[in-house]
């Protein structure tokens, strides 16, 4: 189906704009909260409970986090780990602020927003360890949060290739056990050459000469590529992970990479739920206030995660 028509105008606006690699990470960074922050309208923000800034011991000093925690009663409720997405180069808490009020509410989860490293400042494999300590901290902490023993992640584009890499390493190392992961459009495998690269390559949003200005700042070494914490899919063993919902997009990239590690994990024997949203493009996820059918998309989406978390 062609793109979605409330969505084709933004493409058409972002095609007059100088192009995200063409600039500075810093550049990108407050382009992106143009895009995202400053745009979004009071009206749009999706209500929670409450919302509070917190650090998390991190490798490399305090790691910064937001917690939302829905409304109603409280009780025994799921924590999610949420990682943005934004190449590992761009994004924060801020910019995904309104997924992880979706993944909040929808999901009747508590939240815990990671504002994990950023390349190239730091450059892989920091962004992981970020990730994974932020984890296993919040996962010894489950009490001060959702209160249950269900430990779930979530994540979209680099922060869904950060999800699947926790569930991984997490089970090879002994760390706290994950329920349930939330891969929205990820990166799965920087190695590989997939159809949807080529047939999405320019004009829906993110394009290929994004994708390795991303990939020169976050690791730049090809020999870091096929690195399983880098590129997922290359795990020896997908064995044992925990079950998953994959959503892709028709009109991203990555969409292919994103289908082949669902297809490996279910292989793998891991229940999975796939969907991939056709006349959605790459970041859908944070287009609802102007688009009707990525809103649908983000419900649906949410309410795949709420029955797995539910399970």
């Amino acid at each position: 189906m062609p793109v979605d028509p409330h969505i084709a105008p933004l493409l058409e606006l972002l095609a007059q704009v100088p192009a995200m690699y063409d600039g500075t990470p810093e550049q990108a960074r407050e382009g992106f909260r143009q895009l995202t922050v400053a745009s979004r309208q009071p009206e749009h923000v999706v209500p929670v409970g409450a919302v509070e800034d917190i650090e998390i011991p991190g490798p490399d000093g305090p790691i910064g986090a937001r917690v939302y925690r829905p409304e109603g009663p409280g009780g025994d409720l799921p924590t999610v780990m949420l990682f943005h997405g934004g190449g590992w180069v761009i994004g924060d808490i801020e910019t995904h602020d309104n997924m992880a009020r979706s993944l909040c509410r929808d999901c009747s989860a508590v939240v815990v927003s990671v504002d994990y490293r950023l390349a190239p400042e730091a450059p892989f494999p920091a962004a992981v360890d970020d990730a994974l300590a932020a984890t296993r901290w919040v996962g010894e902490h489950l009490a001060d949060f959702g209160g249950s023993d269900r430990l779930a992640v979530a994540g979209d584009s680099a922060g869904g290739n950060l999800a699947a890499v926790v569930t991984q390493q997490l089970r090879d190392t002994g760390g706290p056990a994950i329920a349930a992961q939330l891969l929205v459009y990820p990166a799965c495998d920087v190695t590989g050459e997939y159809p949807s690269r080529h047939e999405n390559a320019a004009g829906y949003f993110l394009d290929l000469p994004t994708m390795a200005w991303f990939l020169n700042h976050y690791a730049a070494d090809a020999a870091m590529h096929e690195d399983p914490r880098l590129s997922p899919l290359q795990h020896g063993d997908l064995g044992g992970l925990p079950p998953a919902v994959v959503v892709t997009a028709e009109y991203d990239p990555l969409r292919d990479e994103g289908e082949a590690y669902a297809k490996a994990l279910a292989a793998a024997g891991v229940p999975v739920e796939g969907k991939r949203f056709d006349g959605m493009i790459h970041g859908f996820f944070d287009m609802g206030a102007f688009s009707p059918g990525a809103q649908a998309a983000v419900d649906e989406a949410c309410a795949m995660f709420a029955r797995l978390l539910a399970e």
